[in-house]
């Protein structure tokens, strides 16, 4: 919606991280903090522009990807102690600088929580855009009994005397920490990111988790399943399939002979899958840990080029994607395991096969609804095809 006025959102993200290494940058769902962040503010209606503040090259190329500005935070302001109102004035600074244009209200919103969405972006925007709300944020609904530990057990919220049915309570409302909405010419005479009328924006309590730690990490990757709007990829998403061996395109057994000779299972579907794909223009690689004359002899029945008897496969897929000129972005890989991880991060499209270990389908941006060795390879090519696996080129 164009209303003629310029709506800075700026997600700041730092490259440093004590609780989480690499934080800003760590996958939920298959898709980066950051990135999940931007897509949220590109999403928002109000939202007219999208910066990424931040001290990190990689950080910056990940929202560059993703369709954000990036802004160099200086060392002054990316330590431990800076707050995140001096990363958004640097911010408002820096694009009104380039874009000779004032900003006429800014939004702060926080990569640390992962499921935000483009309503509750557009939610505080709109306080201060439309309802005249100096600032607004984003909070959640809460009928909890809050205490405070001293000799006694003291009742915050509450008389620990009466204890009132949930329904006979007004609700209180925790901040979520998500996004906050400023009029820009007020955040620049305040310097904080409360001033004025304060506008609260209700969401969905269940979408409530900042990441702090290790642990929040990990709850955050197995909600994301369960949280985030199903998604697969169709051809304009990717340039390249590259494939797992054993337990993507087999069912993970092998049967192994007196000889020491090994036999694996594959699917038929899976074969007309790739040769569609091929067919289609998109380039396919098989990328496999172990060096096995199965997987060279299945390579050369599909007609696809093959990397076997690799240590590092994130590596081996750099250098593959380097090689032919390809954006890792563009790329979808298949796995089942955790030795698949590291490929995962490199791409933009991590898929996982349904009988995948539970680690890797969390990291996934994807999951088939089939397992390994089962039909998942012509699964996928379905989602990039169509059905028919028929693709028909853009006009």
């Amino acid at each position: 919606m164009s209303t003629g006025r310029t709506v800075l959102a700026v997600v700041p993200a730092r490259g440093g991280s004590k609780g989480v290494p690499a934080k800003n940058l760590a996958p939920v769902g298959g898709v980066p903090l950051v990135a999940r962040a931007v897509r949220a503010c590109l999403g928002a209606r109000h939202v007219t522009d999208v910066v990424v503040s931040t001290d990190d090259p990689a950080i910056a190329g990940t929202a560059r990807a993703a369709g954000a500005e990036a802004v160099h935070r200086p060392a002054a302001l990316s330590g431990d102690t800076a707050t995140s109102e001096s990363a958004v004035l640097h911010a408002m600074d820096a694009f009104e600088a380039l874009r000779a244009r004032p900003v006429d209200a800014v939004l702060l919103v926080q990569c640390t929580s992962p499921f935000l969405t483009a309503a509750d972006v557009d939610g505080v925007a709109a306080q201060v855009l439309e309802h005249g709300a100096d600032t607004a944020l984003t909070v959640a609904p809460s009928h909890g009994f809050l205490w405070r530990r001293e000799a006694d057990g003291h009742g915050v919220n509450h008389d620990k005397a009466h204890r009132p049915r949930r329904q006979e309570r007004e609700p209180e409302y925790l901040e979520t920490g998500a996004a906050y909405g400023m009029d820009a010419r007020g955040f620049r005479t305040h310097r904080h990111r409360f001033f004025g009328r304060t506008a609260l924006v209700v969401t969905d309590p269940a979408r409530t988790l900042e990441i702090d730690d290790p642990h929040d990490l990990a709850r955050a990757r197995a909600l994301a399943p369960l949280l985030d709007e199903p998604v697969t990829p169709t051809a304009a998403d990717v340039d390249a399939v590259v494939l797992d061996f054993d337990g993507t395109q087999t069912d993970d057994r092998v049967l192994v002979d007196c000889d020491g000779r090994e036999l694996v299972a594959v699917h038929r579907g899976d074969g007309l899958g790739v040769a569609a794909l091929r067919r289609a223009g998109l380039r396919l690689l098989i990328l496999s840990t172990e060096r096995n004359p199965v997987v060279a002899a299945r390579a050369r029945k599909l007609a696809v080029p093959v990397l076997h008897g690799v240590d590092r496969k994130d590596l081996a897929l750099k250098q593959w994607c380097d090689d032919h000129a390809i954006d890792p972005q563009r790329v979808l890989y298949a796995g089942n395991d955790v030795n698949d991880l590291p490929c995962f991060g490199l791409v933009g499209w991590p898929v996982a096969v349904a009988d995948a270990h539970a680690p890797v389908r969390a990291a996934a941006r994807a999951v088939t609804t089939t397992p390994g060795g089962a039909g998942a390879v012509r699964e996928i090519a379905a989602w990039l095809l169509g059905p028919t696996l028929r693709h028909t080129p853009a006009t």
